[in-house]
């Protein structure tokens, strides 16, 4: 337990300091220091991520700095690209 905490805690300082570490410490960490296999690695990170996703997000509306034209095309490329890679394995 003191090692999963211990992983979070850091991904999260990594993640605030460089605006990176969900994937790039999270998923390697599951894999070597927890054992976890790297389908369940990825989605566990992902999961991980997103309360601050969520957090992060609404203080970027609030703020008005979403670009809502960029954001919807962009995000319905990638969904049909995850869907895509979905169906296609």
């Amino acid at each position: 337990m003191v090692k999963k905490i211990i992983i979070g805690l850091l991904a999260g300082i990594v993640s605030g300091l460089f605006s990176t570490g969900g994937g790039m410490i999270l998923v390697p960490a599951f894999v070597h220091l927890l054992k976890l296999d790297a389908t369940k690695s990825r989605g566990t990170s992902v999961f991980c991520i997103l309360p601050m996703v969520i957090t992060s997000s609404f203080f970027y509306y609030k703020g008005n700095f979403i670009d809502w034209k960029i954001a919807v095309l962009c995000a319905a490329g990638r969904c049909s690209g995850w869907i895509f890679s979905v169906l296609s394995c």
